[in-house]
């Protein structure tokens, strides 16, 4: 006679146990990740769904202060500068969005898309121009709300991005849809990447250079002039991870050896883009 297969039993496939575990009753996540592990192992789906699918499960288990822009480090326009002062710095940035303050962070009074502010090169338009009447409302969130909440939210308002707020109301940060997102889908390339896959360091500026978090130190120390150490980790942001101890945020700075790192790109498990600056040797062109 046939052994009765209770679902549970050793022969039974690893289909059935994959349809139980996500038509059934799992466990926990734990249990869940296991299994679709488990379908990546066997070739039942590939490496990039399986990347998504536990960001999703990030994204679930994340609050907006993991992954938000700093409030030091929010790139904002005040209301009252003349759009010659704040049109340099929008042009830097290359950023879609700005927050407008009314003297200071703590007072978000809109949110300027950075298209609306070609009516200001209209030359008819020009001597009317008034920053505050392209302002779109800003939308406030607090820093305890969940990440997969702030994405529906996202989606049904058709806001790009938020401003976070602390518990007493102050402004703590930013936060954007392409933040949320990139906890799921990973990088997001923008300005700044590299297109080239065989092209690890560029030079952006006089002393401005852009480099992937996977370049290997060795490759780094030659472009450099650098001495880091490589038996540790191999790459340079395995190098930045290492100095700092943890998994740095997006805008976060370190200075290594004569040189100042900034990170242009990170998501939740890993650098992705640094900006790298000489500081010991400020008026030298490394390269």
């Amino acid at each position: 006679m046939a052994q009765e297969d209770n679902g549970h039993g050793p022969g039974r496939s690893f289909l059935d146990r994959l349809g139980h575990v996500l038509w059934g009753a799992p466990e926990d996540r734990d249990a869940l990740r296991e299994t679709l592990r488990d379908a990546h192992d066997r070739g039942l789906i590939g490496s990039d769904a399986l990347d998504m699918i536990e960001g999703v499960f990030q994204v679930a288990e994340m609050r907006v202060r993991d992954i938000m822009v700093p409030r030091a480090q929010m790139d904002v326009i005040d209301r009252a500068d003349p759009p010659e002062r704040y049109l340099p710095r929008v042009i830097e940035t290359g950023h879609s969005r700005f927050p407008v303050v009314d003297g200071d962070k703590d007072k978000v009074v809109g949110i300027l898309l950075a298209k609306d502010l070609l009516r200001y090169f209209d030359v008819e338009q020009r001597s009317t121009f008034n920053v505050y009447d392209l302002l779109r409302p800003a939308v406030f969130v607090p820093e305890s709300k969940r990440l997969d909440v702030l994405l529906r939210d996202f989606r049904s308002s058709r806001n790009h991005m938020a401003i976070v707020v602390d518990e007493y109301g102050g402004v703590a940060g930013l936060v954007t849809i392409e933040d949320v997102l990139e906890q799921i889908v990973g990088e997001i390339e923008d300005e700044h990447d590299l297109d080239a896959d065989d092209v690890m360091i560029m030079q952006r500026a006089e002393h401005e250079f852009v480099a992937k978090a996977l370049t290997p130190i060795q490759e780094f120390n030659e472009y450099f002039g650098t001495n880091y150490d490589d038996e540790e980790v191999d790459t340079i942001g395995g190098l930045v991870m290492t100095t700092l101890g943890r998994v740095p945020k997006r805008g976060e700075r370190l200075e290594v050896g004569g040189l100042r790192f900034e990170v242009l790109r990170a998501d939740s498990r890993r650098v992705h883009l640094l900006k790298v600056v000489p500081i010991a040797e400020e008026n030298q062109v490394v390269g």
